[in-house]
């Protein structure tokens, strides 16, 4: 992984957290990025040239009225005064690859520093066993902190930790083993070829990944979850956004945006299902 700077930017040591989401169903990861990098006025620092990501290139994705500046595949943003650094992927690993791509993520994030990283992610609804219709969408995490990922500091947020999370189930052992530089090729990692359980699921996605190679590199690492379907996910890219802000103690009434709640809408937001319909149709 390569990165290129933006003329007469680096990052800073000032932004001790990383924000990044990791792709998955419904995109909310990506989105409530996408809410924060424009909430939080974070300016482009460089992009990220990653070989096991495929590419895409699109207008500017923040400017109230597109300028014609490209937007990447792999972008990172910084805003000093909030202390966050920010990487956006918009496109997804290449398949086969994302051992490859969360190992050379979590070197790249060592090497300039940080301390703290925060994934953003999504869960298949169909995979939820119970629903709590009286209460707002649930965020679930999971942390580096102890071994069994929980943290108090959560918990004291009212987030559940991800009960799915096994470290001593077959496929996080066989995360782990990845994470520290063994080859998926190494005869003793190989298992039989078995059904697909509803306990490697959760150790399949691309969350699990990156966090396992997170956390053998040291750092201290935060899932933020929740559960959606496909379709219009706006309003849980929001509450993911809030949820991240809360753990980093920001409060969205400063952000002074165009939205209720101080954030900024990103211009991206606008074409995200397309254009308006036809009105002469009907």
């Amino acid at each position: 992984m390569e990165f290129a700077a933006e003329e007469g930017q680096s990052f800073s040591p000032d932004c001790p957290a990383l924000l990044l989401p990791a792709l998955s169903i419904g995109n909310v990861g990506q989105f409530a990025t996408d809410l924060l990098i424009s909430s939080v006025r974070a300016k482009r620092v460089g992009y990220l040239d990653e070989p096991s990501v495929l590419p895409c290139v699109g207008n500017d994705a923040f400017a109230p009225v597109p300028q014609g500046d490209l937007s990447l595949s792999l972008e990172a943003y910084e805003s000093a005064l909030h202390g966050l650094t920010l990487i956006q992927q918009r496109s997804p690993v290449i398949k086969g690859m994302m051992i490859s791509f969360a190992r050379n993520m979590a070197d790249f994030i060592h090497s300039i520093g940080k301390n703290h990283v925060l994934i953003l992610s999504s869960l298949d609804s169909g995979r939820r066993k119970r629903i709590d219709a009286s209460s707002n969408m649930q965020i679930y995490y999971l942390s580096s902190v102890s071994d069994d990922g929980s943290n108090q500091d959560c918990e004291n947020l009212g987030w559940k930790k991800l009960d799915k999370y096994d470290p001593c189930q077959r496929r996080w052992k066989y995360l782990e083993s990845l994470a520290g530089g063994a080859s998926p090729d190494d005869e003793e990692l190989i298992t039989d070829e078995e059904e697909f359980t509803e306990s490697d699921y959760y150790a399949s996605l691309p969350f699990s990944a990156l966090f396992t190679c997170l956390k053998a590199k040291g750092l201290k690492v935060t899932c933020l979850l929740c559960y959606c379907s496909e379709g219009d996910n706006i309003s849980d890219s929001f509450q993911l956004a809030h949820a991240t802000c809360k753990l980093l103690g920001l409060n969205p009434e400063k952000f002074h945006g165009n939205e209720g709640g101080g954030w900024m809408i990103p211009l991206s937001w606008k074409s995200v299902y397309g254009p308006p319909p036809d009105m002469t149709l009907f």
